[in-house]
Formats: structure tokens, sequence, C-alpha cells
């Protein structure tokens, strides 16, 4: 049997540290990379009118579904019961976690829903919508999308 010396030792620390370190970074790096960016520029400016913009949103009553029907996004927008197409400004269908997925649907409304064509795998899929009301209000939410499974 070999006697253990300190070089040992000092080896198998350095191995097992080396192994821990290298993997940390990667899941650094790659953490970093795949980031989708900030939802908001300043957050504390962004607070200060969150409560009256929720409100007044709620008060619209709109319900927003949506689903996926083969390589078709269908997006209902309803309000007291009736299907209604507020002007869309803003639309991206993606992934949570990265924005290398991400698309600009362009939504054609069949006096029920909107529908457009778009690219998803299975999974679940994120769509962030900006919608403005006829009286101007905002309307922003974000609809998750299960595909395939």
């Amino acid at each position: 049997m070999t006697e253990v010396k300190g070089w040992h030792v000092f080896s198998a620390f350095a191995l097992a540290f080396g192994v821990i370190i290298s993997v940390n970074l990667t899941l650094a790096y790659n953490a970093v990379r795949t980031f989708p960016g900030l939802e908001v520029k300043n957050s504390y400016v962004a607070s200060q009118s969150f409560d009256v913009d929720r409100n007044a949103q709620l008060a619209l009553g709109w319900k927003v579904a949506a689903h996926l029907e083969g390589d078709e996004l269908v997006l209902a927008i309803v309000q007291d019961g009736q299907a209604i197409n507020p002007e869309i400004e803003d639309a991206i269908f993606g992934r949570a976690t990265m924005v290398k997925a991400d698309q600009i649907p362009e939504f054609t409304f069949d006096g029920t829903v909107y529908r457009a064509p778009v690219v998803a795998d299975a999974g679940n899929w994120n769509l962030r919508l900006r919608m403005r009301a006829d009286d101007g209000t905002l309307f922003q939410q974000r609809v998750i999308v299960r595909a395939g499974l």
C-alpha cells in the first residue's frame, strides 16, 4: 500500500475544486448568454403607476386566451362575452428563457379570434401582448401557450 503524501491530498482538493469552479463558470456563462433582457428600464419609475395602470386594465374586463392549432397561434380576446378586436401594438411569441426563438406574429382577425402562423416545438411558450383599447387604455399581459403537450 502506498503512503498518502501531501501532494496527493493537494491534487485531490485541486481536482475537486477545479470541477466545481468550472461547472459554476459554465452555468453562469449560459445564464448570462440566454438572459432575455430587462422588462423595464427603471423598476422604481414603473412601480409608481403600477396600481393605476392595473386598475384601468382590469376595468376593461377583457379575458385573453391563446392556444396553438397546428402551426397557427389562435388568440381570443373577449369582453362581456363578445369577441373584440383591439389594436395590437406589440406581440412577441417566444420562450421564457431565451430570445433566439422569439417571433413576431402577424395576426389577422377573422371576426372571432386572431390567427397567426408560428413555428413552435413542444413545450411552454409565452405570448407577450401590448394592446390598446378604444379609450386609449393600455392592456399588457403575458399568456402562457403550451405546445405539443
